[in-house]
């Protein structure tokens, strides 16, 4: 059976495999959720609450916050409308509650009142119909400020941000991969050929994450499906890049396309396995996370990279060789003709290093040593009211209140104690110096609920700092208390969050290394490219979040970013060094390790860096959507990803393999050179652009 042949059943196998993927891939949306409770480990006590406060009469109920706000003082009409507007509301959204029986809460300095709205759960998400209590209170005297906020409006603006950001995200990452291949490669027909693949990849990868949601309940939120399609197009580009190279170089050994494919997968396929395996490895470290968020992040990225390994070394490879060799045009690698020469520019960057590697190795660290010193900041948490690139509704309703009710600066706790302690533990609770007020809310057979409202801001550290102190109190005064709301739950992913990055952290570093160490068959080669990408992670993070603090004007970090970050810098990092290292050693195993390494520079540095451009691109998109959290992922990412491949990969690595020589492969030994080093230096060997 001919190449020919093997590449129309390929294809036609991912034909009627698309025909079943891509409905499946559409159900993905169906089953995502952005609720914050949703994304906290069983373990968490506001979790626990949750649950608690669901099994009262009524169950779960979402609460909305309208502030009427004159900054002269309320007038009488101001009064009416608001009044007339709540009766509206309450008629639309709690019907059976009087609303005479809520009266407005009023500052006092007469410029703002507060009604409270408790929607039942029932009615469903808080982001399927915030438009619609928006919209009846939008008409209202001139002058007077309106805001709906409070935690559903909070979490229902959060969800929101997501509205239509698959299609934009897809469309920006679209535009900008393909412009890179059009840049890369120079030719009008070859740049669709990896982009067409990677749109498969991305199909087939959102059907296997649909596939584990309905075979393994993980969670799937809207930050972990914006990275999906990120990986497929990222890494499946990389791949892409790598795998073009080969066979560009093989089609002047061989006359057909299919034997030059054949040798390419040989030599490019081994290496982007192991590059694969590594990320993947790395990504289903994620599943000890506590954060259920974090952990549903693992199987999700790892399906984003079997599903794109798989479409790459399938799918793309029997489409290139099914165009043959027009699709390379205008520059149609010939049989024969001499291969392109080495780039001159990464040529003269080893020839460089060579001469001064220790040189080299120290102005590379004391680069990457300055870049850390963001790391010595004093940068918290995000608080869920900066999570906004441009603050919305909610937000800026929300510190209107914390200006002309300074007794309510926080978010409401809910408190579930049981009916015996109920007035001890109000009484408490109101005796608290962190509380500003707190009442009696529903009851049930064993429990009953209390709303407490903090004095500070919400997430700042006095919220988080009064959180601790009821936790600690409360259930001496009353066995089984439990604090729980908003400000309970960002308290509780800041401390699983923490605990994750200590757990991941060392869990991927050992995956990692142990797996480098198997591919090149050494200890001390991987310990040394482990440890330099880890000062490269230290780098970018720390010139992050002083980008982060400094230009941007965040206040704060997204809770799970360290352990994001890190997992997608150390796993693509070491991706780079893989593809370097392994072809060193083939070369150090013909010319010995100085020349071996000079020569894997000057064969791989196109290309990789084409590759590490095109991902830390990818990653960039990110930061077009409103979120500070997906900003900060992009800008960390893209900037580790710049770092790494420009500096780290294409200079310290080859520095510092140059200056331990043939005891970077050690306790293994590189095969006896044909030649002597100094020669195959003096001679350089054509290789792939």
């Amino acid at each position: 059976m001919g190449m020919r042949t093997r590449a129309l059943i390929v294809l036609g196998l991912w034909v009627v495999a698309l025909l079943a993927l891509v409905p499946l891939a559409g159900r993905l949306d169906g089953v995502k959720t952005d609720r914050m409770v949703e994304y906290l480990p069983a373990s968490a006590e506001s979790t626990a609450a949750a649950e608690l406060a669901a099994t009262l009469p009524g169950g779960n109920t979402n609460l909305f916050v309208v502030a009427y706000f004159r900054p002269g003082g309320l007038t009488d009409a101001d009064r009416a409308a608001a009044g007339r507007q709540f009766s509206a509301l309450t008629a639309e959204f709690t019907p059976g509650i009087d609303p005479s029986a809520e009266p407005p809460t009023l500052a006092r300095d007469g410029t703002t009142a507060l009604y409270s709205l408790e929607v039942d759960e029932s009615r469903g998400e808080p982001g399927e119909y915030l438009k619609d209590l928006r919209k009846i209170v939008a008409d209202h005297p001139d002058g007077l400020a309106v805001r709906v906020t409070g935690p559903a409006a909070l979490q229902a603006d959060f969800e929101g941000s997501f509205d239509g950001v698959d299609t934009q995200l897809l469309l920006v990452t679209v535009v900008v991969v393909a412009t890179l291949l059009l840049l890369t490669y120079r030719s009008p027909l070859l740049w669709l050929v990896p982009l067409i693949s990677v749109a498969v990849a991305d199909i087939a990868s959102m059907a296997a994450v649909y596939g584990l949601v309905r075979a393994f309940d993980i969670t799937v939120s809207d930050q972990s499906s914006a990275i999906l399609t990120i990986l497929a197009f990222g890494v499946g580009t990389d791949y892409a890049l790598l795998l073009v190279a080969r066979y560009r170089e093989e089609l002047h050994q061989h006359s057909a396309p299919g034997a030059a494919m054949l040798a390419a997968m040989r030599r490019a396929a081994p290496a982007i396995i192991a590059s694969a395996a590594t990320v993947t490895a790395g990504l289903l470290c994620l599943l000890v996370a506590d954060m259920n968020s974090t952990a549903g992040l693992g199987p999700v990225g790892a399906a984003a990279i079997v599903g794109t390994l798989a479409v790459m070394l399938t799918f793309f490879p029997a489409v290139l060789v099914l165009c043959g060799r027009w699709v390379f045009w205008p520059r149609i690698p010939h049989l024969n003709a001499a291969t392109a020469k080495r780039s001159g520019l990464w040529e003269r960057v080893g020839r460089a290093i060579s001469r001064r590697p220790a040189v080299a190795s120290v102005v590379s660290v004391g680069v990457l040593a300055v870049l850390t010193f963001g790391l010595f900041g004093d940068t918290g948490s995000l608080a869920q009211t900066d999570r906004f690139v441009t603050a919305p509704e909610s937000v800026t309703g929300q510190k209107l209140i914390g200006e002309h009710f300074p007794e309510r600066g926080g978010l409401p706790l809910s408190i579930l104690a049981r009916n015996e302690f109920r007035a001890e533990v109000l009484r408490a609770v109101r005796s608290d110096p962190g509380i500003g007020f707190a009442e009696e809310g529903r009851s049930g057979p064993e429990y009953a609920e209390l709303t407490a409202i903090p004095l500070d801001p919400p997430d700042s550290a006095g919220e988080y700092a009064t959180i601790e102190r009821l936790r600690d109190t409360l259930p001496k005064i009353g066995a089984g208390t439990l604090v729980g709301g908003a400000s309970a739950m960002n308290l509780d992913v800041d401390t699983a969050s923490a605990r994750d990055d200590r757990t991941v952290l060392a869990l991927v570093l050992l995956v990692v290394t142990a797996i480098l160490g198997l591919l090149l068959r050494s200890i001390v080669a991987p310990i040394g490219l482990v440890l330099t990408v880890l000062l490269s992670f230290g780098s970018a993070f720390g010139a992050s979040v002083f980008v982060f603090e400094h230009v941007f004007g965040f206040h704060g970090l997204e809770p799970s970013l360290m352990v994001m970050t890190f997992l997608f810098l150390v796993a693509l990092g070491v991706d780079y060094n893989i593809f370097l290292m392994s072809r060193a050693r083939e070369e150090a195993s013909r010319h010995g390790t100085r020349a071996g390494m000079l020569r894997s520079l000057s064969v791989t540095g196109g290309v990789i860096t084409s590759a590490g451009v095109v991902l830390a691109a990818t990653f960039a998109v990110l930061m077009t959507l409103p979120l500070v959290a997906m900003v900060q992922v992009g800008f960390t990412v893209a900037f580790g990803v710049l770092l790494d491949t420009l500096l780290v990969r294409s200079v310290l690595v080859p520095a510092l393999t140059v200056l331990v020589g043939d005891r970077i492969w050690w306790p293994s030994k590189p095969a006896r050179p044909e030649r002597d080093s100094a020669d195959a230096e003096r001679e350089p060997e054509p290789a792939p652009a």
